[in-house]
């Protein structure tokens, strides 16, 4: 089984000095997106998007697959 992660996500942030708030704002996400992001949840298609837009990069950039044990 996998699971989604954020930690590209995370890194792309800290290497351009961008908050987790800030990048919210500049895709035009809600408060409840990010929550779920930062509790490693799903997100849709149209929110990955628009991270994608406000920050030039692509999906790749933004989320992983990580396999899980079970």
């Amino acid at each position: 089984m996998r699971k989604v992660s954020y930690l590209p996500l995370w890194h792309l942030l800290l290497e351009r000095g961008m908050t987790k708030s800030q990048m919210r704002i500049e895709a035009g996400l809600t408060t409840n997106v990010l929550a779920n992001m930062n509790k490693g949840q799903h997100i849709s298609m149209e929110s990955l998007i628009r991270i994608c837009d406000a920050l030039d990069c692509e999906l790749k950039d933004v989320v992983e697959l990580v396999k899980t044990e079970e």
